[in-house]
């Protein structure tokens, strides 16, 4: 096969039609694989139906649904896979896929099939590779697979692919990514085997083959990932080398290259750039088919760059589950109103019990519009209308005026503060952070667009709120100090991600007590210190470790960022007092103290809301959100804002 070479022609923009298969892509912009986990029992729900229509609506040109297993043995007890392979769930399916045709894009199903990677969950059956090769993110070596074993595996995606195509997909895209069994094959270090499918591209193109009998010419993509490390045996010019060799043996409609394994695939706040922008144009050189790249695309600029390097297509995924309406607004040219994706990796990679999303308070649990949210009603006085007064412009007080001002009603938006953004505009200080930034900056540009009167550094006097009927809350919550007797210069993280640039260089040794909930609040000083070039950093906590109220991909990522620091961990003690060049340590179980040098101490502690000093008249309503509740996560502040606008335009009289 003779490799393309780079266009000669200019590149398309992104809102150009593209031709796949003989299938119609009404622009260049992909929802690349991803999942809710709104399965029950291996069967997709009328709630996944949903998601997927209201995505498609949003103007993707073509959308892949992921999740996908194609065999049992790559399934997990809880069943929130979609089981491919069993012909029963065929009308569960094609509601699925009905609901993406109807939106206007073309539907197609990404199969996968696990392999040695349990994603943590465990399963009923044995983990299985291609050779007895252990995962570095997996306590035990698999099951290698038999030379019959294989060949079943090769019928699993047959199966799988037929049953897809009959629900109504356009055609399959086969996950030979991030580590899973197809990708095991691939890997010269993962695939020792000296049968035939030790030829890295036997498997691969035996199970394209075999689809290509049952769904005809109907599209066949090929996800693909850049794994990380040297010795992957996946790296760019493994698959530079592969991907010729596998499409001359076995033709495949295109190829989606993004990068990463289980923990890395999906990056956090800290990448914020596409990982493979820099090498577009040397994959286009190495390969015929459409090119579709993906991971990490968020702005206009970087996707058109892409394709001005070849890329045929751009692929996303937590961008649609942020804004569903992202190719829509940016084909209009309207990328100001599109709603970040923060790269927080909070919502979207808990499944509890499904993927939600932290800034989209539209995506809910099964049965459910919307993310569930309750302001608290502190007071029910009045039900006249008129303008609505809002207190407080963090995430959950922006959220909230901006849902009122779309409804129509009149609203002013006061915090004290000078800028918007409350703790998350605190939280986006720290290193690899800036995703919190442009959450509020999107939200600030929004009230501007919406014409809310929005007055900062300043408090509303009684006789100014008294011309509102409706007040909402939203003054959030403030960090206690915790109580450390001694000498030694002492900080609550707050003011510490304030001030650090400034305390480091004149404090070089920071030593910074955790709370033991092993959430960001530590870790940011810990990241900030580092950042600052503090000499070295030591986390002391209650708890048992260290980043462990993280997701799994976040810890993961943290720990990569940190390797090679200056960094001591101190678990499950505590800071009894201070001295001039240090803090006493005193370990929770044994009682056993000890000494430990440092200039300048960070205390994580509690946060508790922060009330409004004033007394309601007889005629307002007053509801309270977010963190003046109980200090939470940024999706209960937004959800929050999001229903207290609602209640109070169902209180405005008709």
């Amino acid at each position: 096969m003779t490799p393309r070479t780079p266009r000669a022609l200019a590149a398309p923009s992104l809102a150009a039609p593209f031709t796949l298969c003989g299938l119609t892509l009404r622009n260049r912009l992909v929802a690349t694989a991803h999942a809710t986990a709104a399965v029950t029992d291996g069967a997709p729900t009328e709630t996944d139906a949903a998601y997927w229509r209201r995505l498609a609506e949003g103007g993707a040109g073509m959308v892949i649904t992921g999740g996908t297993a194609v065999a049992p043995e790559s399934t997990l007890p809880q069943r929130y896979l979609t089981e491919a392979w069993r012909p029963e769930i065929k009308d569960a399916v094609r509601r699925r896929a009905e609901a993406i045709t109807d939106g206007g894009a073309v539907a197609v199903a990404q199969l996968v099939h696990l392999g040695r990677e349990t994603l943590g969950a465990g399963t009923f059956y044995a983990p299985v590779s291609a050779a007895a090769v252990r995962s570095p993110r997996e306590a035990t070596t698999p099951h290698p697979l038999s030379t019959e074993e294989v060949r079943g595996v090769v019928d699993a995606f047959r199966i799988s692919a037929a049953n897809s195509v009959q629900a109504g997909f356009h055609g399959v895209e086969l996950h030979a990514g991030h580590g899973y069994l197809l990708a095991q094959f691939l890997s010269r270090v993962n695939n020792t085997r000296d049968d035939e499918y030790g030829d890295p591209i036997a498997l691969p193109a035996q199970v394209i083959d075999a689809i290509r009998t049952e769904i005809g010419q109907l599209p066949i993509g090929l996800r693909v990932s850049v794994e990380p490390g040297e010795e992957s045996g996946l790296g760019l010019e493994d698959l530079i080398e592969l991907l010729p060799r596998l499409c001359a043996a076995a033709p495949f409609a295109y190829v989606n290259v993004t990068t990463g394994v289980r923990n890395t695939y999906v990056p956090g706040m800290a990448t914020t750039r596409p990982p493979l922008l820099e090498s577009v144009a040397r994959i286009r050189s190495a390969v015929a088919v459409p090119l579709l790249v993906s991971q990490g695309f968020r702005s206009v600029a970087d996707i058109e760059r892409a394709l001005d390097s070849g890329a045929d297509l751009v692929g996303m995924a937590r961008p649609f589950m942020a804004d569903p309406d992202f190719a829509r607004k940016v084909i209009a040219g309207d990328e100001r109103s599109v709603r970040p994706c923060t790269g927080c990796n909070e919502g979207c990679r808990t499944f509890e019990p499904t993927g939600s999303c932290s800034v989209n308070p539209e995506l809910g649990p099964p049965g459910a519009a919307a993310r569930p949210a309750v302001p608290l009603l502190l007071t029910r006085r009045g039900s006249r209308g008129g303008p609505v007064v809002v207190l407080g412009a963090g995430p959950a007080g922006m959220e909230c005026a901006m849902a009122l001002a779309r409804s129509g009603a009149e609203v002013t938006l006061f915090d004290t503060a000078r800028r918007t953004g409350g703790q998350a505009r605190l939280a986006s200080l720290a290193p690899h952070r800036s995703g919190w930034q442009k959450f509020v900056d999107y939200q600030r540009d929004q009230l501007a667009d919406l014409g809310v009167r929005v007055r900062l550094g300043t408090s509303p006097a009684p006789d100014d709120l008294a011309a509102y009927a409706q007040i909402v809350l939203a003054t959030g919550a403030a960090e206690e100090s915790v109580h450390v007797p001694g000498e030694l210069l002492t900080l609550t993280s707050t003011d510490f991600l304030s001030r650090y640039p400034d305390v480091v260089p004149e404090a070089s040794g920071v030593a910074v007590l955790d709370d033991g909930f092993g959430w960001w609040q530590g870790i940011s000083a810990v990241e900030s210190a580092l950042a600052a070039g503090a000499r070295e950093v030591t986390v002391i906590t209650p708890g048992t470790g260290f980043a462990t109220g993280l997701s799994p991909e976040n810890r993961t990522q943290l720990m990569n960022r940190l390797t090679g620091a200056p960094l001591r961990v101190v678990a499950m003690s505590t800071v009894t007092s201070t001295t001039t060049d240090g803090v006493r340590l005193r370990h929770v179980l044994d009682g056993q103290e000890t000494h430990l040098a440092a200039d300048v101490l960070v205390t994580v502690g509690e946060r508790r809301p922060r009330p409004p000093d004033f007394a309601p008249a007889a005629h307002q309503t007053v509801r309270a959100i977010g963190d003046c509740v109980v200090p939470r996560r940024v999706a209960h502040a937004v959800a929050e804002g999001r229903a207290a606008a609602a209640e109070a335009v169902a209180a405005r009289p008709l």
